[in-house]
């Protein structure tokens, strides 16, 4: 009985050594039980790209009614930089999975099918058009970022009149942005004849910050800023405004003037805005440090 049980395992294991090319041909494994399954790295959370504003403000404040001027600033600051750090909190968790994401791909790793969709999104939504990963993730890097809050506070104060302005009070366009579709926005007065564009109207407050930021991270005339804010990542320094105003040569006409009249008026008002800064995080923490600096 002992030798026919022998036997008998012998048999089986040369029947399962004679299988195992067979299996390997079909695309079977065998399976080693003793050997530990590869892990498989999870699924990142993905942040959402199109994500609405916390909030839809309809209503422009009668900024010309303050006659206080830091009383006008304080209001003009307050009303604005919600939508501002919202934008920045939503950009800058974009970015960071696009970071891990190009960590990932450079490292050889393969994404995962929902990983390669949000990306597919993202350089939808961040205008580039390329197939290429290489290029579309050196593309994305620079464009996925933010613009200071203090950048954006400046130039719009700057564009509207601090508010004041008819585009402003009556489109909720305080970045001075155009469209060229008839009945998209405002005419202006000055318009020269023969021309079509139209100062661009916007549903909400929150809609004219989102369209502004990206403008500036997305139009080819913005290149230099954003060539600008990558090198300050490069060299680990800080994304702040004065360095940045240097790429807007594009935004006027009136070139190196209007960058030193934001220059000036980013040094004037930098109290007023942090103070405005601190009050607000004070009432609403910020989900990232860097935005509420």
């Amino acid at each position: 009985m002992g030798q026919w049980l022998i036997r008998f395992a012998l048999i089986l294991l040369v029947l399962g050594a004679l299988a195992v090319p067979w299996l390997q041909q079909w695309g079977v494994e065998p399976v080693d039980v003793g050997k530990t399954p590869t892990e498989v790295t999870p699924a990142l959370a993905l942040p959402p790209i199109f994500e609405s504003p916390r909030t839809r403000t309809y209503e422009v404040p009668e900024f010309s009614s303050i006659h206080d001027i830091t009383e006008r600033k304080v209001e003009f600051f307050g009303y604005l930089m919600p939508a501002i750090r919202f934008e920045n909190d939503r950009i800058l968790a974009q970015r960071d999975t696009l970071l891990t994401l190009h960590e990932k791909w450079a490292s050889q790793e393969s994404l995962l099918p929902e990983e390669n969709v949000w990306l597919e999104d993202l350089a939808s939504y961040y205008r580039v058009d390329s197939d290429d990963f290489a290029r579309r993730f050196a593309t994305l890097i620079r464009r996925v970022d933010v613009i200071p809050e203090t950048l954006v506070l400046i130039q719009a104060a700057n564009e509207s009149g601090w508010g004041t302005s008819r585009f402003a009070q009556d489109a909720r366009n305080f970045f001075g942005q155009w469209c060229w579709s008839a009945g998209c926005g405002i005419v202006p007065a000055a318009r020269p004849e023969g021309e079509r564009y139209e100062v661009r109207k916007f549903e909400t407050m929150e809609a004219s910050v989102r369209s502004y930021i990206r403008n500036l991270n997305t139009h080819f005339a913005y290149e230099d800023l954003r060539t600008i804010r990558y090198q300050l990542r490069l060299n680990e320094e800080p994304v702040t405004s004065v360095p940045l105003t240097a790429g807007l040569m594009s935004y006027s006409e009136r070139g190196e003037d209007y960058i030193d009249e934001l220059n000036q008026m980013i040094r004037v008002n930098r109290p007023i805005i942090i103070e405005v800064g601190e009050e607000l995080a004070v009432n609403d923490d910020c989900e990232f440090e860097e935005v509420c600096a």
